[in-house]
């Protein structure tokens, strides 16, 4: 074996520990978004993420992802079972880690990619439908998109990231836009609620709300510095334009609906954030800080017009993943093709405002378009099968109800005021 790199496996260990503790953030988050009668079951579905993506990931998930590309589409199946991984490692060279730290790493990106998913069907999805379709989408989706945009292979891996050579820094059309599209096409596939645009269907906690956005805040330090894979300069880069991008993001969203509605609501502050940290992940490594404040003040504003969006056009994106995911990470894309400077990144190129021409941005815009085309039709597919034989909807009368009693057989708080229940 090569000789590791302490600092840095430390530092890709630590920040795989990071963007898997944003899971049960996310799952904090949408709990607290939804009703009080399906905060459970919107808690599920992220911890189901994490059980089945794990699953696959260890018996084909990163070989597919990870391995030899067969024609810049899809990895071959060498690594099944993480085998011929135990003695490997990756990186620069004085940089090296462990194999298996990376493939840890990036199992986390699979897990939360799939979770925010959730978000768009939350109150009416069966619960072992989803369970299916975890499995099925992260294989028949997210792998594919995996190796296109993060399988760097010395010009011989994925085709966005060493043919087309559009940057991705972190993530914003593997995770972002990958769920941003997906979303639409789950949130068309089962439907509107009952209710949708005629009943009150508001946060039933907001301090949760909170918790779950802090939670995102401080595992997306990792999610984007630990995307370096070192522990650097450029890791430094990635980490403080994603505090600078998130905290502008969230006074923008504020001060849009304060002008909008005469009011600044916590759920405002809180999707701000998520929002600015989203619309930078990509951008994070190859933008200087004044770009990464310009990305942030613009994020702000835009998804927070955009989630209103869903309301015009009828489709219900329960707790706004398009709005905030999809439309975050095409603007973190199109950033880079505009603000990339390679006095940040010199891996990197310059955008349009760093006399860089249209090149880069041209590429980013290639990758969008086709990311978000492959995962909406993919989606819409998987989930429209799902539908036709076993059932994706849930009964109205379940739905009614609420999923928590109706699928787990427990609430999220004790109304019934009976101590002796147990």
């Amino acid at each position: 074996m090569q000789a590791i790199n302490s600092g840095d496996t430390a530092w890709v260990l630590a920040s795989a520990a990071l963007v898997l503790f944003m899971t049960p953030g996310l799952a904090i988050f949408y709990g607290g978004m939804v009703r009080a009668k399906s905060a459970l079951n919107m808690m599920m579905m992220s911890f189901a993420a994490m059980g089945v993506t794990t699953i696959i990931w260890v018996l084909y998930g990163y070989s597919l992802a990870f391995g030899k590309s067969q024609g810049g589409f899809i990895g071959n199946l060498d690594h099944i079972g993480l085998s011929s991984t135990l003695d490997q490692v990756t990186g620069a060279e004085g940089h090296q880690i462990p194999v298996l730290a990376f493939a840890m790493f990036q199992l986390t990106f699979a897990i939360i990619t799939v979770a925010l998913l959730s978000g768009a069907i939350a109150d009416r999805a069966k619960y072992g439908s989803w369970v299916i379709f975890v499995g099925v989408w992260i294989t028949l989706v997210y792998l594919p998109v995996a190796h296109w945009a993060f399988a760097a292979q010395n010009g011989e891996g994925g085709w966005i990231i060493d043919k087309l050579k559009a940057l991705d820094f972190a993530g914003g059309t593997v995770v972002e836009i990958n769920s941003g599209a997906a979303a639409l096409a789950l949130a068309l596939v089962l439907g509107k609620r009952d209710g949708f645009k005629r009943d009150p269907m508001r946060p039933h906690n907001m301090p949760l709300v909170l918790l779950g956005a802090g939670m995102l805040w401080f595992g997306w330090f990792g999610f984007n510095a630990g995307s370096a894979l070192s522990a650097g300069s450029l890791a430094a880069t990635a980490m403080i334009n994603t505090q600078i991008a998130t905290a502008a993001a969230a006074m923008t969203w504020v001060a849009y609906e304060k002008k909008r509605d005469g009011k600044a609501t916590t759920l405002g502050v809180a999707s701000g954030a998520v929002a600015g940290a989203v619309a930078i992940t990509p951008a994070c490594g190859y933008l200087n800080p004044m770009g990464a404040l310009a990305l942030g003040l613009i994020a702000g504003v835009v998804s927070a017009w955009a989630v209103t969006r869903k309301y015009k056009f009828g489709y219900d994106d329960s707790l706004d993943v398009v709005g905030v995911h999809g439309v975050g990470g095409i603007l973190g894309m199109i950033a880079i093709g505009l603000l990339a400077t390679v006095t940040a990144n010199e891996a990197g190129a310059d955008g349009l405002f760093f006399s860089g021409g249209t090149t880069q941005l041209n590429r980013q815009l290639i990758a969008v378009v086709a990311v978000a085309a492959f995962s909406f039709i993919a989606t819409w597919l998987i989930a429209t099968v799902i539908q036709k034989t076993i059932g994706f909807r849930v009964y109205r009368d379940d739905e009614l109800t609420g999923l928590d009693t109706t699928f787990h057989a427990e609430s999220a708080y004790d109304i019934t005021g009976n101590s002796n229940r147990y």
